[in-house]
């Protein structure tokens, strides 16, 4: 069997949908042109997906605002003005934050599921939020009648019924985006905030069974968003010992954009448990060129010198554009680099003769 390998998340949208949505965001389009043309992306993205060869599918995060604030679209109960989030270049994202309870997804994930699921008859993997991201939308004061504990409490509920929702719809795997990861170690570097994200995750995690682990999966990456990074310069080293503790049976490793493979390598195999499968990234989705397929190979081949290769996946480093207004990458560069991905991973199989 081949090395399996999978798409995290987001692709570009086509230009006909960025511009949807911004006529959107004026008022000058309706909701009910811009759910066509965002399931018309969706079925495109699909399609090119599996005409390169992809076993497993992702719907690219079409129809979502961002990876990150999906489950509060439409929600009235919070104001724009939350927590900032800096990128290397100088840009910012901003979360909202919360003004009242009790906390409701407004909308789960396995609404992408099914809509994708109307497409493609092939394996479908879905992306969520983790709870430790959206665990920021909390504001540094006090709500009055509701507090923090109150509200994690509503928050870990929530995000099991969002996991569970896609796993009884049949998704191959449902992966939790965990950027603020190794962003925590910069907001935060005693580390503290970050075991306090583990906790929470693994608080909502360890509510499902050993059965459903292998079809769970944690994604870690510095951030990407307008071919720039939030946390880059943090050390994996600090990080990945306590990643590891969280009870999936799939990690995403963004690591083609790192310095020092062999180094963070090491560091996986140190801390690799029996039944952990670890995909490491052999792409990069914000840089500007294609991966040829043979740089794509010996990045497997290297990564297979220090994890066995029945526990090893490959992915990209990262989703391809997490906001949907982030223009900064083409579709056609995201899809080339995908396949890059699928035909470098099939020559390393081929070397490791498998």
């Amino acid at each position: 069997m081949s090395i399996p390998t999978e798409p995290i998340g987001s692709i570009p949208r086509p230009r006909a949908l960025q511009t949807a949505l911004a006529e959107h965001a004026q008022g000058r389009l309706g909701d009910d042109e811009l759910a066509k043309l965002r399931d018309q992306a969706t079925a495109d993205t699909l399609a090119r997906l599996e005409e390169l060869g992809c076993q497993v599918l992702v719907d690219g995060e079409q129809a979502k605002p961002s990876f990150v604030t999906y489950p509060i679209t439409g929600m009235t109960t919070v104001d724009p003005a939350g927590a900032i989030i800096p990128f290397a270049d100088g840009h910012t994202r901003q979360l909202p934050h919360l003004t009242a309870g009790p906390f409701r997804y407004q909308i789960r994930a396995e609404t992408y599921l099914h809509n994708a699921r109307r497409h493609t008859d092939l394996p479908l993997k879905q992306a969520v939020i983790a709870p430790s991201a959206l665990s920021l939308l909390y504001p540094g004061e006090p709500l009055a009648g509701y507090s923090r504990e109150a509200f994690l409490q509503d928050l870990a509920d929530e995000a099991e019924v969002d996991i569970r929702g896609c796993l009884d719809a049949g998704a191959h795997a449902v992966q939790l985006d965990f950027t603020e990861a190794r962003l925590s170690l910069k907001l935060d570097p005693s580390g503290e905030l970050l075991k306090n994200f583990i906790a929470l995750n693994n608080s909502v995690l360890g509510r499902f069974s050993e059965d459903d682990r292998p079809r769970l999966g944690v994604h870690t990456c510095p951030g990407g968003d307008h071919d720039s990074t939030h946390s880059l310069d943090v050390d994996y080293a600090d990080l990945l010992p306590e990643l590891f503790r969280l009870e999936v049976g799939n990690f995403y490793v963004q690591l083609a954009s790192e310095e020092d493979p062999d180094r963070v390598l090491q560091i996986i195999a140190e801390h690799l448990r029996p039944g952990v499968r670890v995909f490491v990234g052999v792409t990069d989705p914000i840089g500007t060129t294609v991966e040829t397929p043979e740089e794509v190979r010996d990045r497997v081949l290297l990564a297979a010198r220090y994890i066995p290769a029945d526990q090893l996946g490959t992915c990209d480093d990262c989703g391809f554009s997490p906001f949907a207004d982030d223009t900064s990458t083409s579709r056609d560069l995201a899809f080339a680099k995908i396949e890059a991905r699928l035909r470098g991973t099939e020559l390393a199989s081929q070397v490791l003769g498998l």
